[in-house]
């Protein structure tokens, strides 16, 4: 049943205020409870154990005996006397002393001496002492009963003593206000609290209802296990939190260990390196780009209100492949462009050899032209026999020839047509030769050659320029992700390409290294120990 049908307040804050002063109330009124039952029968206990002392003193009185044996039932004799000196003293309701025929030698009414006592006496005139609570003609009273000796001991009758009842409810009666003072001002110190921790809860509950949070978090969890972008929770400590499946996915977490990685730290989930980096606030910024095994990442990074943060990640793999597809692509429709105006002197030329007779210097000029290109084309598939690796080849040659840079392949290159993954190795060669070429365009003597070997199994490729060349301090920068010397472009970020070439070596077990070229200029050698058949 709703808090509405009830008449209970929607908001949780007020829902959990009027629990808790329901709590704090039927616990005090327990407490309560729970301390007057065992104070009643204490005070029993006491009324009793009085009135068995006060019997004791009056027993102890060796004249007591004489006197009850020497006199008869009257008020007037000194057993009832003294019975009556004693009860004036100790506040008793009254001091009955009786024979062994259980006749009643004292009692406050003197009417009574002489008849017989209204409770059986018999334990008393046995010998034993007796404590209870019983009824007589005076009322109800606490009572004690002792045996009257001699002084040879000799059992002669009994003295009974009782305390009024009333008394001891009085003493009940007058223990409850104190009692319900305490138990005021501890249920107004539990109210106190709970208002104290009704406020924290509303700040915290952003004053919602129940419902309206059940509802909040089933959306939540909706959401975050539906969106195509990957989101990561971490707390003050970098522990994780939370991690969606599209975040599982983008950093390569099975289901398994996606369930178990909550309360890790995430530099033991992930490992060291620039994605953890980002992620934990070490590395911080917009929009930052990291590598996570073959896939380009970009990240955000937001603080919580409790000193975590908030991680998203985005997929930028296939929209980095397209934006060098289009790079590729616009150096093609540039080395397109500017052999248009080639291709039209050309034709002028042939056209004017023509209009002057000069059909041998017209053939000769066609084959020249025809021939530069075929050979470039025959040089390449005659050491590289991987189809795509060897396109890729004659096409960059044709947009370095284009920009200028004289595009070669080492003497010794030789590359079987045995790749087990020839797309990872187009995109290491594509990358490489791409800076290679904008580094060495420019220089004094521009050069771009490219060396690819097949050792057994494994491939070496080496790419060299004629550019500035790489720093021995900066050498292992340059793989960071996000670290480059050029200008970005509209469609993407810098940084990228060598981080991949990285990432896909380590990902076939091998390696990469930048160093100084030979001749000048820089020199970047790939081991790929499993590349081949």
């Amino acid at each position: 049943m709703s808090a509405r049908r009830l008449g209970l307040p929607r908001r949780a804050v007020s829902q959990i205020l009027l629990t808790q002063l329901a709590i704090a109330a039927g616990v005090v009124a327990l407490a309560t409870g729970l301390f007057l039952a065992p104070l009643s029968a204490q005070l029993d206990d006491q009324a009793m154990r009085r009135a068995l002392a006060i019997a004791q003193s009056t027993a102890a009185d060796p004249s007591l005996a004489t006197a009850l044996l020497a006199s008869g039932p009257s008020a007037r004799t000194p057993v009832q006397t003294s019975a009556e000196r004693i009860r004036r003293a100790t506040g008793a309701q009254y001091v009955v002393v009786l024979d062994l025929n259980g006749i009643r030698r004292s009692h406050p009414s003197t009417d009574l001496i002489g008849l017989p006592v209204s409770t059986d006496p018999s334990d008393a005139l046995a010998g034993h002492e007796v404590m209870e609570i019983d009824q007589g003609t005076l009322g109800r009273s606490a009572r004690g009963k002792v045996p009257l000796l001699t002084i040879d001991g000799k059992i002669v009758g009994a003295v009974s003593v009782g305390i009024a009842y009333d008394s001891v409810r009085e003493r009940l009666l007058g223990a409850i206000p104190g009692l319900l003072a305490y138990a005021g001002g501890a249920l107004a110190a539990g109210a106190l609290a709970a208002f104290l921790l009704s406020r924290r809860i509303q700040r915290q509950t952003r004053d919602l209802a129940f419902s309206d949070i059940a509802g909040l978090l089933a959306e939540r969890e909706a959401m975050l296990h539906s969106i195509r972008e990957g989101v990561i929770a971490l707390d003050r400590a970098g522990r994780v939190r939370l991690v969606n499946d599209e975040a599982a996915r983008l950093l390569g977490l099975t289901p398994d260990s996606a369930a178990a990685v909550a309360g890790r730290a995430l530099d033991d989930v992930l490992g060291p390196g620039r994605t953890t980096d980002v992620l934990t606030g070490r590395v911080t910024g917009h929009d930052l780009l990291t590598v996570q095994g073959s896939r380009v990442l970009v990240t955000n990074r937001m603080p919580t209100e409790d000193g975590g943060a908030v991680a998203t990640l985005r997929d930028r793999t296939e929209l980095e492949r397209l934006g060098r597809e289009l790079d590729s692509t616009r150096g093609l429709i540039d080395a397109l462009r500017a052999q248009d105006h080639e291709h039209a002197n050309r034709l002028h030329t042939l056209l004017g050899l023509l209009e002057l007779g000069l059909h041998e210097e017209a053939v000769e000029f066609v084959t020249e032209v025809v021939g530069v290109h075929r050979t470039t084309a025959e040089q390449v598939t005659e050491k590289v026999h991987d189809p795509l690796v060897a396109a890729l080849l004659v096409g960059k040659a044709t947009v370095a020839a284009e920009r200028g840079v004289p595009l070669r392949l080492a003497p010794a290159t030789l590359l079987p047509d045995r790749l087990v993954d020839p797309g990872g190795l187009v995109t290491i060669i594509g990358n490489l030769v791409d800076n290679a070429l904008d580094a060495a365009t420019g220089s004094a003597a521009p050069l771009v050659e490219v060396d690819i070997r097949a050792k057994g199994h494994t491939a070496v490729l080496r790419v060299r320029d004629s550019g500035p060349g790489v720093p021995a301090a900066r050498r292992e920068e340059i793989f960071t992700e996000g670290w480059s010397t050029k200008q970005p472009k509209a469609h993407r970020k810098r940084g990228l390409g060598l981080a991949l070439v990285r990432r896909l070596a380590e990902r076939q077990g091998g390696t990469v290294r930048a160093g100084e070229a030979a001749d000048g200029g820089a020199e970047f050698s790939v081991v790929l120990p499993e590349a081949l058949r």
